[in-house]
């Protein structure tokens, strides 16, 4: 009991501390980041374009980052969120009018960041220079939803966790599929 009692406390502290210091400027390019990714449109046109532009490894890591990003959004938001059943963090902890705007499902765990880690993490491996231009975008997605008050560090945490679950589970059932095909 003692360590998550510890957790929340961190949790309170770094969720207040990101909703009240970042300037209203760079929330604002945070939210928009975020309402990009928002149902996976963001992931989607970016695995269009590698995929149009990028030959067959564009194709291959489209097709990776699509499949580690379905199977992470499944295990958060179809599995976890059900059932961990955790509340939004307190309205009174964040000073700005983003709060007036979350979902009303689990708080844990991050949906949008699973889905941009899992994303990123699978592009990565195949395209290296794809997967760092999406850790941009990836980390402004886990840093707004902390910032906005829709999660908790630990959330952002735990989305990240199924996010790479999810790329490294993509990578591993490819390649045991590819060898199998030999």
């Amino acid at each position: 009991m003692r360590l998550l009692t510890d957790v929340y406390k961190v949790d309170e502290a770094l969720t207040r501390r990101a909703a009240a210091r970042i300037p209203a400027g760079v929330g604002k390019v945070l939210s928009a980041v975020e309402e990009a990714a928002e149902s996976t449109k963001l992931w989607c046109g970016a695995a269009v374009v590698m995929a149009w532009k990028g030959g067959r490894r564009g194709r291959r890591a489209a097709a990776a980052g699509l499949a580690a990003l379905a199977m992470a959004q499944l295990v958060s938001n179809g599995l976890c969120k059900q059932l961990a059943g955790r509340p939004r963090p307190p309205a009174e902890w964040i000073p700005h009018d983003e709060v007036d705007d979350r979902p009303d499902s689990s708080s844990f765990p991050s949906g949008h960041t699973a889905a941009a880690v899992a994303f990123t993490a699978a592009v990565a491996p195949t395209w290296p220079v794809a997967g760092a231009l999406c850790a941009v975008p990836a980390t402004m997605v886990a840093v707004e939803r902390v910032q906005s008050g829709a999660h908790y560090p630990s959330d952002v945490a735990g989305g990240a966790a199924i996010g790479l679950a999810g790329a490294w589970a993509t990578r591993r059932t490819a390649a045991v599929f590819l060898r199998r095909r030999r």
